[in-house]
């Protein structure tokens, strides 16, 4: 296990506390966590992103100031934490998954990283459909959307040159390990959480997909080989030990996406286990044994678990929570400062189905399933409802909708039971927002003890990787543990079957009327498009 020039106090692995170090490289920032053995985080740093948004929809990130964010946080946990050098016994990565970047055969960054939210390869994602929309997710799992295969069609036929450059197309997390253990291309690796975004893999078979690759004409030497999360990949170089407070040959591995650390942080480790995080986007996740990727409403996003042989499908409400603090603040403008504690308050009140009030929460077109037409809209006012009200229809719209991805995937697997939902992000601290989920859904909802779920994921995956922790699942579902639970209320949940039911005709008619509406943006205003992707 410790061949490299790593443990040379091994005495001290063996009697002492042990810490892992992981790192979370997210859109808005980058937090790096150190994490003992127990799961606690010790302490924590965070360095903000830089995205450089520029016409035409380029969204990009410099790929030396996400590396630096990585060592300037690790050199500042270390710092502050009095934690010897030689405690530290691994490094584990996840990050942002559906954006890509290339390099050379040096390891030098030979494009900016094309963000997800980057959306310039948009044109070239009917390429794809007319290849086989259907077919493709089958193979993928994953709807055609704004992720790596776009993005590498769009550098391979606009930026042929740079292309040419391009030895490896790799990840955020295998850019900044690569660079800390100084690995060449050879060694390029993504990790198989991310395989659904690659536009090019075979998901369910671990693989390079040659159909693909063929079809559109890209190198498979282009594309970095497949490793499982927990595989040390390499081990910390001299020099960036040395800035960071580290030993040299500390053990790096390879480490997950941000959604996948999230879910198994989060203590979804067994069928049937549902995953809310209740942030910006609602996303609503869950765990299932099969491989059944949703072609027919092309809704859910098939993506692998950390742990093997689970799948973790999910879908999302692109800026749901959004809606929630845009209401807030609209009434704060006009009334003062009003937290959602209050608003929460006024909306208990309010009976079940907010008194025949519809909140549509699609500002920006429906995501999941792709609908560029939808918008967002209040339906049934009256002169009687109330800020409770209307706050009320905003937190059963997402209920409404998590309803359907719950119903989707039904369809999709006969006889699955869901047992459980744990629910983490902002919306988990209300009470109200938990039980109108848990009525809707039929299904108990619960708080947990740690919200810093996806950095203790990837330290215990660190911590599997050099043979520290026995299993994956067992070790986090002892770290994982709730808080507070609420269960089902039996006289809401027919009431709340009606009125989902009557959301979900709701969203089918409005459809054509804001497509009209777009038709004529002249009037109406210009569409946006939504990604659908996490």
């Amino acid at each position: 296990m410790y061949a490299k020039p790593y443990w040379k106090g091994l005495l001290v692995y063996m009697t002492q506390t042990q810490f892992f170090i992981g790192i979370d490289i997210g859109t808005q920032g980058t937090k790096v966590s150190l994490v003992n053995d127990g799961g606690s985080i010790v302490t924590n740093s965070f360095v903000p992103s830089n995205l450089i948004r520029l016409d035409h929809g380029i969204v990009e990130q410099m790929p030396e100031e996400m590396f630096a964010s990585v060592v300037d946080g690790m050199t500042e946990v270390m710092k502050r934490s009095g934690v010897e050098p030689g405690q530290v016994a691994a490094i584990g990565l996840d990050g942002q998954m559906a954006g890509i970047m290339g390099i050379d055969r040096d390891w030098n960054a030979v494009t900016p990283y094309d963000s997800w939210l980057d959306t310039r390869c948009e044109k070239y994602m009917p390429l794809i459909k007319e290849w086989g929309e259907e077919p493709f997710i089958r193979i993928t799992g994953c709807p055609v959307t704004y992720a790596h295969g776009p993005k590498v069609l769009w550098w391979k036929h606009e930026r042929p040159e740079t292309y040419r450059k391009i030895e490896k197309f790799v990840l955020p997390t295998a850019y900044v390990a690569g660079r800390l253990a100084g690995l060449k291309a050879d060694n390029a690796f993504i990790d198989y959480t991310h395989l659904h975004f690659s536009g090019f893999s075979d998901v369910s078979n671990h693989s390079w997909s040659d159909d693909l690759l063929d079809a559109f004409q890209v190198s498979k030497d282009k594309m970095p080989r497949i490793v499982n999360p927990w595989d040390v990949i390499g081990y910390l170089s001299k020099c960036y030990a040395d800035k960071c407070g580290l030993l040299e040959g500390t053990p790096i591995v390879a480490g997950c996406g941000d959604t996948a650390a999230t879910i198994l942080g989060a203590g979804i480790t067994t069928k049937g286990a549902i995953l809310d995080v209740a942030g910006t986007a609602s996303v609503l996740s869950c765990c299932v044994d099969e491989y059944k990727p949703d072609v027919n409403t092309k809704t859910l996003i098939y993506a692998r678990s950390v742990i093997p042989g689970l799948w973790n499908p999910l879908a999302y409400i692109n800026g749901g929570g959004q809606c929630l603090a845009w209401f807030r603040d609209l009434l704060a403008a006009q009334e003062g400062s009003l937290p959602f504690d209050e608003l929460n308050a006024q909306a208990a009140h309010v009976r079940v189905g907010s008194d025949g009030i519809f909140f549509i929460p699609h500002f920006a077109g429906r995501a999941c399933p792709n609908n560029p037409f939808l918008r967002g809209s209040w339906l049934g006012l009256n002169w009687s409802h109330r800020n409770g009200h209307m706050y009320r229809s905003i937190l059963e719209s997402i209920a409404y909708e998590y309803q359907g991805y719950l119903a989707t995937l039904k369809q999709l697997i006969p006889g699955l039971h869901f047992t459980h939902v744990n629910v983490v992000g902002g919306g988990a601290k209300s009470e109200l927002f938990n039980s109108i989920k848990a009525d809707v859904m039929n299904v108990p909802y619960t708080t947990l003890n740690n919200s810093d779920t996806a950095t203790v994921a990837t330290a215990v995956i660190a911590g599997y990787g050099v043979g520290f922790y026995p299993d994956i699942a067992d070790t986090m579902n002892r770290m994982v543990y709730p808080h507070s639970t609420v269960a089902p209320n039996p006289h809401h949940i027919t009431n709340y079957q009606s009125y989902a039911d009557c959301y979900h005709m709701l969203v089918e008619k409005l459809t054509p009327i804001y497509k009209a509406m777009d038709e004529g943006r002249g009037t109406f205003g210009h569409s946006h498009r939504v990604r659908s992707d996490s």
